[in-house]
């Protein structure tokens, strides 16, 4: 109910609400002939086409620079994957244009891996046995977090991988060549409530 509410919610989406409306007609229209397949497949379109435009409102949230790097507008990415297995919005920005040292953020809702972190964040004697010695749990902006430290073989530089999840969406921040300090303020430059009352 809140993703056709976030349809109505924000300005200028009338392509999308047209696009909405569309589907909705052909799911009620399959569904009344019995062509239960067709209603769904159309239903499934209206879920993903809800995606994106909730995906775009993230990006708007999303800062244009991390770390000293712009971001890279070509490389935005929004995908709606509507009920296709599962899975949801996908949200992508990259940072930066050296590909030894730049960044990404990525939102990801209904994530298949959001339960394993949930595993390690929440039980402390499971977290212990599933973490290594590169591994930590911090918080960041009131969020348990899952902090991955990884050192390049053949430089010696070290980059991190900063996973959060909030209820049913998880966010990835990835840099390369950063200390920790910049990788969490990189996390604390992100609107997090934010995303999550747009992204459920």
């Amino acid at each position: 109910m809140k993703k056709l509410f976030i349809l109505f919610l924000f300005p200028g989406l009338a392509l999308s609400a047209q696009d909405f409306g569309k589907n909705l007609t052909s799911a009620r229209s399959a569904y009344s002939s019995g062509n239960l397949t067709d209603a769904r497949f159309a239903m499934e379109q209206m879920l993903s086409d809800l995606d994106r435009v909730i995906g775009k409102e993230i990006l708007k949230l999303l800062p244009t620079t991390l770390n000293g790097m712009n971001y890279n507008a070509k490389d935005d990415n929004v995908t709606g994957m509507g009920g296709a297995a599962a899975a949801g919005l996908f949200v992508h920005r990259s940072f930066g244009t050296d590909p030894a040292k730049d960044a990404s953020v990525d939102i990801i809702n209904n994530s298949p891996v959001i339960t394993s972190i949930n595993a390690i964040l929440s039980t402390p004697i499971l977290g212990s046995m599933m973490r290594n010695e590169n591994q930590k749990v911090i918080k960041v902006q009131g969020y348990k977090s899952l902090l991955d430290k990884n050192t390049d073989s053949q430089t010696g530089k070290t980059g991190y991988q900063l996973q959060v999840p909030m209820n049913n969406t998880l966010l990835t921040i990835k840099m390369d060549d950063c200390s920790e300090d910049q990788i969490t303020n990189a996390a604390g430059q992100i609107p997090l409530q934010k995303i999550v009352s747009i992204a459920q």
